[in-house]
């Protein structure tokens, strides 16, 4: 019979042995892992393309026997560093119409950051599960295939990819700014 925690700390309840080589290992020792599909705006292409990215997209999801989950998930983004290569690059400009151009575009990134707005990067994933190690790593590799055939780049979950999932799915997509905790020991 499991024993039940007591324990208040979800680390304490769920049941994960170890997140190594982009593969959750569970207590039972079956393996959560999957892809990472980069996201591609289908919506600036004319209406026959976008017609036939959904029709590849229907034929792709209808080859995949098992069960698998698709995840979206927002990842808060830093666009310091992004403000910054925008004040260099307009210090740098050849000419004053590309000036207001890269001027429009601090202003546009600046609107962000001022505001209540988060600036995220949303991610996509195709998560699965099985208890054989082979078996992940060749659906993996059919998965980016397949993908890759209808013009989508994807690639296996790392651990920090995995970790992220696992916070935004124990915290309701909040983050935590925990600090180092001293002791006086």
């Amino acid at each position: 019979m499991a024993k039940k925690s007591q324990s208040k700390y979800s680390e304490d309840w769920v049941p994960i042995k170890a997140i190594q080589n982009g593969m959750i290992v569970l207590d039972n020792n079956w393996y959560v892992t999957g892809i990472k599909v980069e996201p591609k705006n289908i919506f600036i292409l004319d209406q026959q393309t976008q017609n036939n990215i959904i029709f590849n997209f229907r034929s792709f999801y209808n080859t995949i026997d098992y069960e698998f989950w698709l995840m979206v998930a927002d990842r808060p983004v830093d666009i310091n560093l992004y403000l910054s290569e925008l004040q260099l690059q307009f210090d740098q400009a050849p000419s004053q119409a590309v000036r207001k151009l890269i001027s429009q575009d601090i202003a546009k990134a600046e609107s962000f950051t001022s505001t209540a707005m988060n600036v995220v990067d949303t991610e996509y994933f195709i998560m699965f599960r099985h208890q054989k190690l082979e078996i992940c790593q060749k659906r993996i590799q059919n998965l980016i295939s397949n993908l890759a055939q209808i013009g989508l780049v994807s690639r296996q979950t790392s651990d920090d990819d995995l970790k992220f999932l696992l916070q935004n799915f124990l915290n309701g997509g909040a983050s935590n700014e925990f600090g180092t905790v001293m002791s006086n020991e």
